[in-house]
């Protein structure tokens, strides 16, 4: 019973490090050179065939830029992420900054998508466009925005969405001095 329980936890350790590696798209012919050591035991791991010593595992941890307790942690990756209303409380960014971001999921690190609740306060002073590497999807909950993209002005209402690459220059900010609530979802492009 002991070996079973262990072998799931060899495969769990496995299925970390192949998300880990692929999501930062290195094959694992790659990851072996990087990390000194032969596909073949690169494989075994990923695959639960074979336990690590946690000087290996800490090897493939530091060439992943992954903390290797992400590796390690029991019940690290859920498949499910519930975040109740009353219990998102973090905030960034502030008035000064331009926007109030809401975290709506704790995602998984590997996560390509990243939801967040944008609010564009009425008396906002930042109107200077930004770039990210993120392709952005919005869709206005409430209120009325000024979508400013590559140069060109766009007058969004509550419903409307949009798509675009976060490469070009942008900005959202508040129409006729209203507070407008945006649901931005930022996508890691593939690689």
């Amino acid at each position: 019973m002991m070996k079973g329980l262990f072998a799931i936890e060899l495969s769990e350790i496995g299925k970390r490090i192949r998300k880990a590696r692929l999501s930062q798209g290195f094959t694992q012919q790659e990851l072996a050179d990087r990390c000194g050591f032969t596909k073949s035991l690169l494989s075994k791991i990923e695959n639960g065939q074979t336990a690590s010593a946690v000087a290996t595992l800490s090897k493939i941890a530091e060439h992943l830029k992954t903390p290797l307790a992400w590796f390690l942690e029991e019940n690290r990756e859920d498949h499910l992420v519930l975040s109740p209303h009353a219990k998102r409380t973090s905030k960034m960014g502030s008035k000064e900054m331009g926007y109030l971001y809401e975290i709506l999921a704790n995602r998984s690190r590997f996560s390509k998508i990243e939801p967040v609740l944008v609010t564009v306060p009425p008396d906002m002073t930042m109107t200077e466009p930004f770039t990210h590497p993120e392709e952005e999807f919005i869709y206005v909950i409430s209120g009325t925005i000024i979508l400013y993209y590559d140069g060109e002005r766009h007058v969004m209402e509550e419903g409307d969405t949009a798509y675009f690459s976060g490469l070009k220059p942008h900005i959202f900010l508040p129409f006729n001095h209203q507070e407008a609530k945006v649901l931005s979802i930022f996508i890691q492009p593939s690689n």
